[in-house]
C-alpha cells in the first residue's frame, strides 16, 4: 500500500515542543518566529524533515503557517483546515486564525507591541517578507531573518534529507527535448538581458530537464535547486548520489551536477543581471546574491507558463491516463456499490480498495495524494485524512466522499466522487444537485480569451448561492503532466489573476459542507482548448473534458436541471460508457450501463 493509515497529530506534543521554541527564542533574543508549512523549495508536499509545522503544532493540513510570540501562538488556517484543525492541535496552546482574512502583519501588530519576529529567510520568499515588513512598519513589532533555524535545533530526532532515486521522463511523453527546452528559456533570457536565471522549484527543475524524483511522497519531483544560463547550460545543485549511469547519460555534457551545499557559494560568483523569482524563490537566494554585489532583476520563474501550457504529447498521454484510471475508478464503484450494501466496510476498507483497483493497472507509480475517504461527518472536512483512530464505519443512509488520484508515467489524475450509501434523503440530494450543476457550468463554458480564473469562479458557485449556501476553497487547482496535482500559477478561484491558455490543465471541483453532517464535492480535470468558432467569431476558449467517470443517479434531481445540463450530462454519461466499457469487465460493464444511462 502507498497510503498508510498512522495518525501523524500528536496534539499532546504541542504544549512541550512550543515551551522549548519560545525558550529557544529568547535565548536568541526574539520575541517570536514564524514556521511556514513551506519548505526551501515553497512545496506544498514537503518531505518528513521540512514538516516543522507538523512537529510543533500537530496540524498535519497542507497549507498553513504558526506565529509564535511569548504569550501566544497564532495557527493560520484557511476555509479548507478550519473543522480539521479542531481535532489536531491543542486549543490552548494553539489558536487558530482565519487565513486569509486576517493577515500575519494585521495580527503581529495586533498582539506585539514591541520586539523582533524572526524567520528563516531560506523557508520564506521576498514577496512575503516586503508584504510583512510593508504591514509592521510604523509599528513596535519588526521582523528579521535568523541565520539558523530555532526549530531544527530543538527537533532532536528530525529526519535526514530525502535521498530519492531520479529517473528519466521519456521525450515521446514529454513532448520535446531538454535540449530544446532549454535553448527556448536561454533565448528569452538573452531578450530580457539577463545572464542567468535561479529555479528553486523542483516540479520546474523536472520539467526542464524531463526528469523525475522521489523526494516528496505523492510527487514525483527531486530537490534541488538550478541555474540556467544564457547559453542554455544548466547547473544542477543536488545530492549527486541520486543520479545514476543513465540519468547522468541523459542530462548531457550541458547540465553540470553540483552537490547542494555548492549553491550558496555559485551564487556569489555569479555575473548579472541574475532573474529571481520574486513569489517562489527563497529570500536568501536574492541575499546571497546582493551582498556579493550581483544585480537581482524579478522576474517570472521562465517554467511557470511552458510548464503550464501542456504540449499536444502531454494532453494526449494524459488522456490515456485519465481512462485506464477511469476504468479503474468504475471497478471501483461496482465493488462498492456490491459490498456497501452488506454492512461492515469502513473508511481504510475502502481507500485500500481503490488503492487495489489502480494497483491492478499495472502502470501505478504511486498515488497522486492521500486518498480523502470520508463516511457521513467526515466528508465535511475538507481535506480529510482517515487514520486507524478516526476512522469509520460506511453506514446506510449517508453519504461518502471520496477524492483521490494516480501518478502514471502519462499523466497524473485527481477525481472525487460523492456516492450514496442507502438513502441519505432528500436534502442530500438537493444539495448534490446543485453541486453537480456548478461543475456542469464550468464544464459548458465558453469564455473570450484573456480571462482568468477569478472571472469564472462564481459560475460554478451559483446554483448554491440562489440556495444561500457556498464553500470555502478554489473551484479548481492547476494540476501537472506526472508532476505535482497541485500546479500553478493556473486555478479557477476568486484569487486568480493568470488568464487561462490553451493546454492548461484544472480541476473543475465544487462542494458543499455541513459541519457534523455530510460533505458533497464532485471533480473532473479539464483542459484549456481553443473553442470552436461561432457568433461573430471573437476568439474564445473552453474546456475539454479529461475524467470520464460516471455521477451518482441516485443522488441527482432530475426536475432540478435546465434542459442543456441534463443534456450535458446525458452526454458525459454516454461518452463514459463509449470510452469505458471495452476497458471493465463483464460484470461491470452491466453495471456501468445501469449508471450511464439517460437521467
Amino acid at each position: 500500500m502507498f497510503q498508510s493509515f498512522e495518525s501523524h497529530s500528536s496534539p499532546d506534543q504541542g504544549p512541550p515542543r512550543l515551551a522549548l521554541l519560545r525558550a529557544r527564542l529568547a535565548e536568541m533574543g526574539l520575541q517570536g518566529f514564524i514556521v511556514p508549512r513551506t519548505d526551501a523549495h515553497q512545496g506544498e508536499y514537503v518531505a518528513p524533515r521540512d514538516e516543522r509545522l507538523q512537529w510543533l503544532t500537530g496540524f498535519t493540513g497542507s497549507a498553513g503557517f504558526c506565529i509564535v510570540l511569548p504569550d501566544r501562538a497564532g495557527l493560520f488556517i484557511d476555509g479548507r483546515y478550519r473543522t480539521q484543525v479542531k481535532a489536531q492541535v491543542d486549543l490552548a496552546a494553539f489558536t487558530p486564525v482565519h487565513w486569509p482574512e486576517v493577515q500575519p502583519g494585521d495580527w503581529i501588530r495586533n498582539n506585539l507591541t514591541a520586539g523582533l519576529v524572526g524567520f528563516d529567510p531560506w523557508l520564506h520568499t521576498a514577496d512575503e517578507v516586503e508584504k510583512l515588513e510593508k504591514a509592521l512598519k510604523d509599528s513596535g513589532a519588526g521582523i528579521c531573518p535568523t541565520r539558523t533555524n530555532p526549530v531544527d535545533q530543538i527537533w532532536l530526532d528530525q529526519p535526514a534529507a530525502p535521498l530519492g532515486r531520479v529517473f528519466v521522463q521519456p521525450e515521446a511523453l514529454a513532448g520535446e527535448s531538454h535540449g530544446v527546452k532549454r535553448r527556448r528559456l536561454a533565448e528569452a533570457l538573452r531578450q530580457a538581458g539577463q545572464r542567468t536565471a535561479v529555479l528553486t522549484l523542483p516540479d520546474s527543475i523536472c520539467w526542464l530537464l524531463n526528469i523525475r524524483g522521489a523526494d516528496v511522497p505523492r510527487n514525483p519531483v527531486v530537490h534541488g535547486f538550478l541555474l540556467l544560463h544564457d547559453d542554455a547550460r544548466a547547473e544542477l545543485f543536488s545530492t549527486p548520489a541520486k543520479f545514476d549511469a543513465a540519468v547522468r547519460a541523459h542530462l548531457g555534457p550541458e547540465v553540470t551536477l553540483h552537490p547542494p551545499e555548492d549553491f550558496s557559494s555559485a551564487l556569489r560568483g555569479m555575473t548579472g543581471p541574475v532573474r529571481v523569482d520574486k513569489g517562489s524563490a527563497p529570500l536568501a537566494v536574492a541575499n546571497i546574491l546582493r551582498e556579493a554585489g550581483v544585480e537581482v532583476q524579478w522576474g517570472d520563474d521562465p517554467c511557470r507558463l511552458p510548464k503550464a501550457r501542456k504540449n499536444a504529447a502531454e494532453i494526449a498521454a494524459t488522456r490515456e491516463a485519465h481512462l485506464r484510471d477511469g476504468a479503474a475508478m468504475v471497478e471501483f464503484l461496482f465493488w462498492l456499490d456490491r459490498e456497501a450494501p452488506k454492512g461492515g466496510l469502513t473508511e481504510i476498507d475502502v481507500v485500500q480498495a481503490l488503492e487495489g483497483f489502480r494497483r491492478a493497472t499495472n502502470a501505478l507509480h504511486d498515488i497522486s495524494f492521500d486518498t480523502i475517504c470520508g463516511a457521513g461527518p467526515n466528508g465535511a472536512i475538507i481535506h480529510y485524512r482517515v487514520t486507524e483512530q478516526t476512522n469509520r464505519p460506511v453506514r446506510a443512509g449517508e453519504l461518502l466522499l471520496v477524492d483521490s488520484g494516480g501518478q502514471y508515467a502519462d499523466g497524473t489524475t485527481d477525481i472525487t466522487r460523492t456516492i450514496a450509501i442507502g438513502d441519505p434523503g432528500d436534502e442530500a440530494r438537493e444539495c448534490y444537485t446543485r453541486v453537480l450543476q456548478g461543475l456542469v457550468a464550468i464544464s459548458r463554458l465558453r469564455f473570450p480569451k484573456g480571462l482568468a480564473g477569478r472571472d469564472i469562479d462564481a459560475l460554478a458557485r451559483y446554483p448554491l448561492w440562489l440556495a444561500g449556501q457556498d464553500y470555502d476553497h478554489g473551484t479548481g487547482h492547476g494540476v501537472g503532466a506526472f508532476l505535482s496535482v497541485h500546479e500553478g500559477p493556473q486555478r479557477i478561484s476568486r484569487l486568480s489573476e493568470v488568464p487561462l491558455e490553451p493546454g492548461m490543465i484544472l480541476s473543475n471541483e465544487p462542494g458543499y459542507y455541513r459541519e457534523g453532517d455530510f460533505g458533497i464535492r464532485l471533480e473532473n480535470l479539464i483542459v484549456v482548448e481553443e473553442a470552436p468558432a461561432m457568433g461573430d467569431n471573437r476568439s474564445h476558449l473552453g474546456f475539454e473534458t479529461l475524467t470520464w467517470v460516471p455521477f451518482d443517479r441516485r443522488l441527482i434531481l432530475a426536475e432540478r436541471l435546465a434542459p442543456g445540463e441534463r443534456d450535458w450530462l446525458d452526454s458525459y454519461h454516454a461518452g463514459v460508457l463509449k470510452r469505458l466499457g471495452s476497458r471493465v469487465g463483464a460484470d461491470t460493464l452491466a453495471w456501468l450501463r445501469r449508471a450511464c444511462a439517460p437521467i
